[in-house]
C-alpha cells in the first residue's frame, strides 16, 4: 500500500494483525495462530520484555472517585492524559502483556496478544479498593456480573436493555469506591502496597490479633454449629 502513502508493517515472514486504540493493543496472525508456540520477541509493540526490564521497581498511587480513576501521583489527570501516562509506565517495566485464547462470537477459538499497560494496572487498583470498601455479598456478586458485562461487551452487545440494567447495578456500587492504592511496578509484575478510604470497612479492632481485640471468639462456637447444620444433615444422610 506504499504507493497510496499508506505505510504496512507486515511481512510474508510476520504477517501480524495489529489493531491499536488508547486503552491497548491487539495483535494476531501469523505464527501466533499456532497456540503451541511461544509468542515471538517482535510480536510486542510497546511493551519492554519483562527480564529487560528496569531493575529498579516503580511505585503509582492512584486516586478513584466513585470508582474513577481521577489522579496518579496526586497530580490531577483527564482520563486521557491518565492512561497514556500508566500505558508509558507499565510498558516500560513491561506489565500488561496478555497471551489470550479467545471465544469468538461465532464460536471459534483464536488467540491473540494484548499488550495493556494502562488497563492492567487500573483494573488492579480498583478491585482492591473495591476489596477494602464493598461489603462481602456485593463484591461477591460483581465479580460474577463482571464476567458478564466483559463478554456482552467482547461480543459488541453494547446497547441491548440488559446491558444498560446491568450497568445501572454497576454504578450504584461504585458510590462508595473513592480513596487511593499504591502499586509497585517491577519487571512485568504488579504488587499491591497499600490501599485507603475513608469509606474502607476494614476494622482493626476486629480483624487484629493483638490486645483490643473486639471480636467476641465466644460466638464463634453457636455459628460454625449452625453454619455446619445443613452440611452435617447431609453427610449422616448419604454416609448411611
Amino acid at each position: 500500500m506504499l504507493q497510496h502513502g499508506i505505510p504496512v508493517q507486515a511481512t510474508k515472514e510476520n504477517p501480524y494483525s495489529i489493531d491499536e486504540n488508547l486503552f491497548g493493543i491487539s495483535v494476531e496472525c501469523g505464527i501466533l495462530e499456532d497456540p503451541t508456540e511461544a509468542p515471538p520477541a517482535d510480536a510486542y509493540q510497546i511493551t519492554v520484555d519483562p527480564k529487560d526490564a528496569p531493575d529498579e521497581a516503580e511505585t503509582v498511587i492512584i486516586t478513584f472517585e466513585k470508582g474513577i480513576p481521577v489522579a496518579l501521583n496526586g497530580v490531577e489527570k483527564s482520563p486521557v492524559d491518565l492512561v497514556v501516562e500508566l500505558n508509558d509506565l507499565g510498558s516500560k517495566h513491561g506489565v500488561g502483556r496478555l497471551d489470550i485464547i479467545e471465544n469468538r462470537v461465532v464460536g471459534i477459538k483464536s488467540r491473540e496478544i494484548y499488550e495493556a499497560p494502562s488497563a492492567t494496572i487500573l483494573h488492579k487498583g480498583h478491585h482492591e479498593l473495591e476489596k477494602l470498601v464493598m461489603d462481602k455479598d456485593t463484591f461477591r456478586y460483581k465479580q460474577g456480573l463482571s464476567n458478564q458485562i466483559a463478554n456482552m461487551i467482547y461480543d459488541g452487545v453494547w446497547f441491548s436493555p440488559l446491558f444498560n440494567a446491568l450497568m445501572a447495578f454497576v454504578d450504584s456500587t461504585q458510590e462508595y469506591i473513592s480513596g487511593n492504592v499504591t502499586i509497585e511496578l517491577y519487571k512485568g509484575n504488579l504488587k499491591v502496597l497499600s490501599r485507603d478510604s475513608e469509606f474502607s470497612l476494614y476494622n482493626e479492632e476486629l480483624a487484629t490479633y493483638k490486645e483490643g481485640d473486639k471480636f467476641d471468639h465466644a460466638a464463634s462456637i453457636g455459628f460454625i454449629h449452625l453454619y455446619g447444620l445443613p452440611f452435617k444433615t447431609l453427610s449422616e444422610v448419604r454416609n448411611k
